[in-house]
């Protein structure tokens, strides 16, 4: 399956599911995509995006839910053994090129052993994240890339690397 929009295209492999999109101006997000409440403390978790927000590509091997935050928020609650979501998320132009997005020429590879609990945006039990910043053709991005159990990293990193080597970037 080829996904394509806002100048990036991505083949899926068999059996993925993908979504490309943009959030627009007044969208509210929250611990799973919409407005709520943090689990943990009852705090308000409710973000008003007042601007066009770049590019948001999200990939998994298992059916993402319609509700999803631009890291994933939402689909990570339901992975399990098996299951990988890779994110890929476009910055502003002020961080093209910058110490934290260096030019590369193409997606970074991940390894295994790049993936921790602690790079996860909210920790899921069991669950591991790895992410790579990065410049390609003049665009700033975010890879985020989280794994169902952690036990998995190595062989799901070996995945990753398979399904982001088929995205390409059209310059800025």
């Amino acid at each position: 399956m080829r996904i394509e929009a806002h100048g990036i295209r991505a083949e899926l492999p068999a059996g993925w599911e993908g979504r490309l999109g943009r959030r627009q101006p007044g969208t509210m997000t929250g611990p799973r995509g919409r407005a709520g409440t943090d689990g943990a403390t009852g705090a308000a978790m409710t973000e008003v995006v007042g601007e066009d927000t770049g590019p948001v590509l999200h990939m998994g091997n298992f059916a993402l839910p319609e509700d999803r935050g631009d890291f994933g928020s939402g689909a990570v609650d339901l992975m399990g053994t098996g299951h990988l979501l890779l994110v890929l998320v476009e910055y502003g132009p002020d961080s093209v090129g910058t110490a934290l997005f260096p030019t590369v020429s193409s997606v970074p590879r991940l390894t295994g052993r790049m993936f921790s609990n602690q790079a996860l945006q909210r920790v899921q039990r069991g669950q591991a994240g790895a992410q790579r910043f990065f410049t390609l053709n003049g665009r700033a991005f975010c890879l985020y890339a989280v794994v169902g159990d952690e036990r998995e990293t190595g062989a799901m990193a070996t995945t990753a690397n398979e399904v982001t080597r088929q995205i390409q970037v059209s310059p800025a």
